[in-house]
């Protein structure tokens, strides 16, 4: 049995901290007689603080000869802390994979919670190549992937949360068998709508196949399909119609998908949803359409997208096609890869023209489950077989050009980083259209973020032609300096600062371009931002500076170029950890000596009188007539 004793008295409280002292001095031969010659079970109790036992501190401190040691005296590797924390949880905190290897060893239990009610993989979430190892070994040993903290948040929504920086994890979650539909019990937010939010398109797919439902609302009537709308993730919202999600469900407010894409000025989201069936004239609860709710906020594009739509609904205009063949198009284009694989064995002929059977052809789409009933299945099969042999070819259906009109065909659009491009640029596959080249570029709303990330530089000199802020902010804060830095895209952001970019702007975590590059280790952009005047020790909301950024993420060459650079190695964040603590628990040996050295020659620094400031190398100057070019 599992035996935990907290020290009440003085006198046992003085033996269990002698124990952890021991401990810390790595003290062998006299823990083993202390644990003899005292009081009984003395190895499991807890010191009455924290609640920490010996193991407890072997662990945080990864020293694996003494929790071996200890485990050798009888240690029970399940006790718990005063906040229900395993020795098994904390070293997943501090990302401590061979520690967890030696105590799944002792047969520690997996599936304990704390006094919260999360488990270990709560504590396996997290940004670094440690976190994932540590999150690997915990599903291996079978951990509960659908664990639910008292407060109702499953752990792998929690996950999809940070799908920003953990992308991976979720996916490694998801894999494992945690519930695409895992909801928030408190808020009503589902995984799905948490990495909507983060942004990670792959992991939505993911979610949709693994049988993610589309139009779960939470407490606030807010659908996926709200979510996409509003950020503006045409991809996602392609993804939820090939997955029959309903764009005219309503929130709270009475918004609908379309009402969202309105608000925010994304014309192409309102072009997809009200070709896709969104009701133009549905008003909320303070009684606005969606033309009204764009004219409200000044979007001119989607504004007069909608009026067009409005105008189509008015007597006597063409009909638009048929809801169920646009959705069958949207399906087929989310399933081609799996669909071709399918229809494979029963090509017919030897020719690189590929066709099918009708019988075959309805047989599969019905086994997949096509949003579409046999009887429509029958008229597309019909307006495919032109030659009327019985035989269709697969690539005129994906295309779909035969069953639906081309401006609602997705195989049909081409997308260009911004309007006006030359023939020049575009692909080589490319739909010759006359329409797509015009004299006079259209305001477009664009991502600044996604053209950095994409290496669209192109695109970013027009917009920044037409004076669009060269600090301009996406939805979490972040400059587009910042997303070069995180992304190591050197010559943009070279680009960006000679357009005079803000090396010291700071996101919603007050983190600094520094700091995404420090984490990211790009020392070449380090080397960059230091130059041109980037504060060496600015400090994020919790206190943490670019050089603990980059000791936390391991990055040596980072942390010399840093040290090299005077950063402050003293400083402390909110938790009180120095640099030193810092490297000595994310157990790089060479940063550890890196810091130590950084340490002594500060000391020797102040003894020969230095007051130890940081010497600034001059920035580079800027505004140089424009003088920049792509081979800087």
């Amino acid at each position: 049995m599992r035996r935990s004793v907290m020290a009440e008295g003085p006198f046992e409280a003085r033996q269990v901290y002698k124990l952890l002292e021991l401990v810390r001095q790595k003290n062998k031969e006299q823990i083993k007689k202390l644990v003899h010659f005292s009081v009984s079970g003395l190895i499991n109790w807890t010191e009455p603080m924290h609640g920490n036992s010996a193991l407890h501190l072997a662990s945080m401190a990864n020293d694996l000869e003494m929790a071996q040691h200890l485990l050798s005296l009888k240690a029970h590797p399940d006790i718990q802390n005063k906040l229900g924390q395993t020795a098994m949880m904390l070293a997943a905190q501090h990302c401590h994979d061979c520690m967890m290897e030696l105590l799944a060893n002792k047969r520690a239990n997996m599936n304990l919670v704390d006094k919260q009610g999360k488990g270990l993989l709560f504590y396996c979430i997290g940004l670094t190549e440690r976190h994932a190892r540590c999150l690997e070994m915990a599903i291996s040993m079978h951990a509960d992937v659908n664990n639910v903290s008292y407060a109702g948040k499953p752990v792998f929504l929690f996950a999809c949360e940070q799908a920003e920086w953990c992308e991976n994890l979720c996916m490694r979650l998801l894999e494992s068998g945690a519930d695409p539909n895992a909801t928030d019990l408190m808020t009503g937010r589902t995984a799905l709508m948490a990495a909507m939010r983060a942004g990670s398109v792959a992991l939505v797919r993911r979610f949709l196949q693994k049988g993610g439902n589309p139009n779960t609302a939470d407490r606030m009537g807010v659908h996926s399909a709200h979510i996409a709308a509003a950020k503006g993730l045409l991809e996602v919202l392609r993804m939820l119609s090939a997955y029959s999600a309903d764009f005219n469900l309503m929130s709270e407010l009475g918004n609908t998908a379309l009402h969202e894409a309105a608000a925010e000025g994304h014309t192409e989201c309102c072009r997809f949803l009200v070709q896709r069936g969104c009701n133009l004239m549905l008003r909320n609860k303070f009684g606005l359409i969606p033309s009204q709710i764009a004219k409200a906020n000044r979007h001119k594009d989607a504004l007069r997208e909608l009026k067009k739509a409005e105008e189509a609904l008015k007597p006597g205009r063409s009909k638009s096609p048929q809801l169920w063949a646009i959705r069958l198009n949207d399906w087929s284009f989310e399933h081609e890869a799996v669909l071709r694989k399918v229809f494979q064995p029963a090509v017919k002929g030897q020719s690189r023209v590929e066709t099918v059977s009708k019988q075959h052809f309805i047989s599969v789409l019905q086994a997949l489950h096509a949003p579409v009933n046999k009887s429509d299945l029958k008229n597309v099969f019909t307006s495919l077989d032109k030659e009327r042999k019985d035989l269709i070819k697969i690539s005129d259906f994906f295309e779909g050009l035969d069953y639906l009109q081309e401006e609602f065909v997705l195989s049909q659009k081409v997308t260009f980083p911004l309007p006006g491009l030359s023939r020049d640029h575009l692909p080589a596959n490319h739909i010759e259209d006359p329409l797509l080249y015009f004299d006079e570029p259209k305001e477009m709303h664009i991502n600044m973020n996604q053209h950095v990330t994409r290496d669209h530089l192109e695109s970013l000199m027009v917009a920044f032609s037409r004076n669009v802020p060269v600090d301009i902010r996406d939805c979490f804060y972040k400059t587009p300096l910042m997303t070069a830095c995180r992304s190591g895209k050197n010559q943009i952001a070279r680009f960006l600062i000679a357009l005079g970019a803000d090396v010291n702007a700071y996101d919603q975590f007050n983190q600094t371009p520094l700091h995404h590059a420090c984490f990211a280790g790009h020392e070449a952009i380090v080397e960059l931002l230091l130059q041109h005047g980037a504060v060496v020790d600015a400090k994020t909301s919790g206190g943490v500076t670019p050089l603990m950024r980059a000791i936390q993420s391991c990055r040596v060459s980072c942390v010399e170029q840093l040290i090299n650079f005077h950063a402050n190695i003293n400083a402390t964040n909110n938790r009180g950890q120095n640099c030193k603590m810092l490297a000595q628990l994310y157990g790089n040996k060479r940063i550890c000596d890196l810091v130590k050295n950084g340490l002594v020659h500060a000391v020797t620094s102040q003894a020969h009188g230095s007051r130890g400031k940081t010497t600034a190398v001059p920035p580079a100057a800027k505004g140089t007539g424009g003088a920049w070019s792509l081979s800087q």
